[in-house]
């Protein structure tokens, strides 16, 4: 994908810090909720440009793990506090424990049930007895809206060297009869510095699952998940919360069957 690679020097255009705030105070409140014992180390997993760690940072102490290494560059200079590693949700095994993990709408790339099993056994490989695990994909098979947005933005000027710009037209495609998979399509407009402008078409490939193989992935991991929707600008928004089951599965009670509460 253009967008983390090649063009990931573009990042703080496509997608500013300031835009995950309210997102961000939303994940703090539904870690605290979901928490039993202690809550200080918490372990992201595609962290991507780091921009929602920029204020879960405030609360507690991160790992940031993310394959692309611009995108890594991003976060270390927006969150030099922080440790960054690379690696990929579904095999990186860093050899301890945390109090959390979180992973938010890279988990989207998942396109299989099996990419989507080893990312949530990755999170429960890395969290102690008790500790809690956040989801928060962009969708599920329930609250997928297929749609376009147009974005963008501007670098601030600097004295002798000019700015750069970019627009873009995100498209996001109805999936076809059975699939577990939809397109997501980015034309982009990009102004150099030197004011010459040019087009990037990218797309990506993201998992679409329903809440029941997402609650099952979860059990199947050892964790006891529950689903948070809430409404956002209109749209539903799915939230997975779950525990790490401090006994085994044989022996817990309720496993995998959650609660359903709308805000």
């Amino acid at each position: 994908m253009k967008l983390y690679d090649e063009l990931a020097e573009w990042w703080p255009l496509v997608s500013p810090p300031s835009d995950y705030e309210e997102e961000a105070s939303e994940y703090r409140r539904l870690l605290h909720a979901g928490a039993t014992g202690p809550l200080v180390t918490v372990l992201e997993l595609g962290s991507g440009g780091g921009n929602n760690a920029s204020f879960l940072k405030r609360d507690f102490r991160l790992t940031l793990v993310e394959p692309s290494e611009g995108m890594r560059k991003h976060s270390r200079e927006l969150n030099p506090e922080c440790e960054h590693l690379p690696g990929d949700m579904r095999t990186v095994r860093l050899g301890r424990e945390f109090d959390a993990v979180f992973i938010h709408d890279a988990v989207e790339y998942m396109t299989t049930e099996t990419d989507l099993r080893s990312a949530l056994e990755t999170a429960a490989m890395h969290l102690r007895p008790g500790g809690v695990v956040l989801v928060a994909p962009d969708a599920t098979q329930e609250s997928f809206v297929p749609g376009s947005s147009t974005e963008g933005g501007d670098e601030p000027e600097a004295p002798g060297r000019g700015s750069r710009s970019l627009r873009y037209l995100m498209w996001t495609l109805p999936p076809k009869l059975g699939s577990n998979t939809s397109e997501t399509h980015f034309a982009m407009l990009l102004k150099e510095r030197d004011g010459s402008v040019r087009s990037v078409h990218d797309v990506h490939l993201n998992g679409l699952f329903s809440r029941a193989t997402w609650l099952r992935l979860f059990d199947e991991a050892g964790l006891d998940a529950r689903l948070e929707t809430r409404t956002l600008e209109g749209a539903p928004y799915d939230t997975f919360v779950a525990v790490k089951r401090r006994e085994s599965r044989e022996a817990s009670s309720s496993p995998g069957v959650g609660s359903q509460r709308g805000t």
